[in-house]
C-alpha cells in the first residue's frame, strides 16, 4: 500500500514539473533584468579623444594655459620647466619651445599686440614674447610671484596677479611698461577682465573678497565679501549674464557669484583642491581642474540656477586646463600619471 501511494505520488510529482518551470520561466520574463555597474559619477561627461607628449622634462609642474583662436595656438606653461611650449590645435603638434620663462605660472595672448606674456614666478618677471619671433624680448620686473593675468582690451592693459606681493601690477601693453601697482591687503587670486561691464574683477583670497578695480583710473571702487566662498583664487566670468564662477581653495566649493546683485547665488561641491575655472558659454558649462585628480563639471541652466554634473577623474596634480570655445574641447596637461613622472597633454572632447 506505501509502495503504490509513493509510485502515485511521484507521477503527480513528474506532471506538475513542466508546469511549475513554464511559471517560474514566465516569472522572470516578467522581471527587469539586472542592471549592468554604474559608471563613475562624471565619466561620460568628456571623452578622452588624444595624449600629446611634451617635449618634457617629465614630472615637472605645469600651469596656465591660453588660446589664440585666429590660429589655433595653445600655449602651455611648464612652471618648472621654465619653458613655453606652442601647440598647433589643428594637427595637435607642438611647433615651438620657448625657453628662458622660469618658473612660467601665468600666460596671456594679446591679440592686438601680437605677443604673448609670462608671469615668471622665479624671477618675479613678466615676460614678453613676440609672436612672429616667437622669442622673449623683453621682461617687466614685478615685486613677488606674479601668477594669473587678464587683458583689457579697449584700455590695451595687462593686469597681473603680483601673488605673494598682495598686490596687481599694470601693464601698458603698447609700451610693456609697468605703469602702476595696486597693493591690498591680502594676497591675489586670479583677475579678470569684464568686456561688458568694462571693469577688472581680481580674487582677495585671504580676506575672502572681490575686488573691482576701474580700468579707465586704475582704482578700486568696490569690494565685496563672497559669501560662504573660502580661498577664492581661481576665476572666470560669464559676462553676457554678469557672473563671476569662483573657486574656492579652503573648502572645495564653486561660488556663482552675481556681480551686478554682489551677492553668490549658489555654492556647490568641488573635488579637493581646486585651482583653475574656465567657462564654455556654448554649452553652458563650468570647468574646475582639481589636484586632487578630478575635472569637476557643472552646468549653468540658467543665470539663475546650476548644477554639478560630475566629477571626471584624470590624473593626480592636474590643476589647469583651457577650453576651446570653438570646438569644446577640453585641454589639460599631466605631470604625472599612475605615479609615474610624464610631460603630457590630454585632450578631451566634450560629451553634451
Amino acid at each position: 500500500m506505501a509502495t503504490d501511494q509513493k509510485k502515485k505520488q511521484s507521477a503527480k510529482n513528474n506532471l506538475l514539473a513542466p508546469a511549475t518551470l513554464v511559471v517560474f520561466l514566465s516569472l522572470a520574463m516578467l522581471l527587469p533584468a539586472a542592471a549592468p555597474p554604474a559608471a563613475p559619477l562624471g565619466a561620460k561627461l568628456l571623452k578622452q579623444i588624444a595624449s600629446i607628449e611634451l617635449p618634457g622634462p617629465a614630472g615637472k609642474r605645469f600651469d596656465y594655459l591660453a588660446i589664440d583662436p585666429a590660429d589655433h595656438l595653445l600655449f602651455i606653461a611648464h612652471l618648472a620647466a621654465g619653458n613655453l611650449y606652442v601647440l598647433d590645435m589643428r594637427t595637435n603638434t607642438v611647433v615651438q619651445t620657448i625657453p628662458d620663462v622660469p618658473g612660467v605660472e601665468g600666460v596671456e595672448y594679446v591679440a592686438d599686440q601680437k605677443k604673448i606674456y609670462t608671469s615668471d614666478a622665479y624671477e618675479d618677471e613678466i615676460g614678453v614674447i613676440d609672436l612672429a619671433s616667437m622669442k622673449v624680448i623683453k621682461k617687466i620686473p614685478t615685486e613677488s610671484k606674479p601668477d594669473g593675468s587678464t587683458y583689457a582690451a579697449p584700455f590695451q592693459k595687462l593686469y597681473v596677479s603680483d601673488e605673494r606681493a598682495k598686490a596687481l601690477a599694470v601693464i601698458d601693453v603698447t609700451t610693456d611698461e609697468l605703469v602702476r601697482t595696486l597693493h591690498f591687503k591680502s594676497e591675489t587670486g586670479m583677475p579678470q577682465y569684464d568686456p561688458v561691464a568694462k571693469l577688472v574683477y581680481v580674487n582677495l583670497q585671504d580676506e575672502n573678497v572681490l575686488a573691482v578695480i576701474n580700468p579707465t583710473t586704475d582704482t578700486v571702487t568696490q569690494r565685496h565679501p563672497v559669501g560662504r566662498c573660502r580661498g577664492n583664487h581661481g576665476m572666470a566670468l560669464d559676462p553676457e549674464h554678469h557672473r563671476a564662477f569662483l573657486a574656492c581653495e579652503g573648502n572645495n566649493l564653486l561660488t556663482v557669484f552675481d556681480l551686478d546683485k554682489s551677492e553668490a547665488v549658489a555654492n556647490l561641491p568641488l573635488a579637493e583642491g581646486p585651482d583653475v575655472v574656465k567657462f564654455d558659454p556654448g554649452l553652458g558649462r563650468i570647468y574646475v581642474a582639481c589636484y586632487s585628480g578630478a575635472i569637476s563639471v557643472f552646468e549653468q541652466k540658467d543665470p539663475a540656477h546650476y548644477s554639478k554634473l560630475g566629477d571626471v577623474r584624470v590624473a593626480h596634480a592636474v590643476h589647469s586646463l583651457a577650453v576651446d570655445p570653438e570646438s569644446h574641447r577640453v585641454y589639460a596637461p599631466e605631470q604625472e600619471e599612475s605615479g609615474v613622472p610624464v610631460a603630457r597633454l590630454i585632450v578631451f572632447d566634450a560629451v553634451p
